[in-house]
């Protein structure tokens, strides 16, 4: 079943981020694109490669109005003990949030119920709390912050120009698509 359009559900979730302990809430996520990043655990291997290459790019995803939320399993304690003995993970600035109780991974459908751990699913949320572009892959593939920062950009010019597609590889700048009325329902 596709989670194209669906709307996030309530939750409160404890986060570490800028060398604290903050509560994040849906209401934090409202108004504004995020993008909710579930990996299996901190501590691990592929997790803080891909951690740091969305790192790397998070003033990007911020200069186009996008809160970055980094999810796993694990409590805020870990996420700030993994923070205190990593390089790679001292350099997230973005929101680490804990979902010990898998509240998150549950509504988000990522969920390994027998590990409790988390897939690695990407997901991209516009201001109104709807998930409009989502990609799960395999425990041993890592993700790129590169390609994702792009699906973000051309989301929101879908968003704000909604009578325009962004064809494959589309970037901001090049050209769009306009469908025809015939063709729109078949989208």
């Amino acid at each position: 079943m596709s989670m194209i359009n669906k709307e996030i559900g309530e939750f409160s979730a404890q986060a570490y981020v800028n060398n604290s302990f903050k509560t994040i809430s849906k209401a934090d996520v409202l108004g504004k694109w995020s993008v909710f990043f579930f990996y299996p655990a901190d501590f691990t291997f592929i997790c803080p490669t891909e951690l740091e290459d969305l790192a790397n790019k998070y003033a990007d995803f911020k200069a186009a109005g996008c809160e970055i939320y980094s999810v796993s399993a694990d409590t805020h304690f870990v996420h700030k003990a993994w923070h205190d003995a990593s390089e790679r993970i001292q350099k997230i600035e973005y929101p680490m949030l804990a979902d010990p109780t898998h509240t998150l991974a549950r509504d988000f459908d990522v969920l390994i119920e027998a590990t409790g751990l988390a897939e690695r699913g990407s997901f991209i949320i516009n201001p109104e709390g709807k998930i409009v572009s989502y990609e799960i892959n395999a425990g041993n593939v890592g993700r790129n912050a590169d390609e994702l920062f792009r699906k973000l950009q051309a989301c929101q010019f879908v968003y704000e120009h909604g009578d325009e597609v962004c064809p494959a590889k589309w970037q901001p700048g090049a050209a769009t698509l306009k469908p025809s009325l015939d063709l729109v329902g078949q989208l």
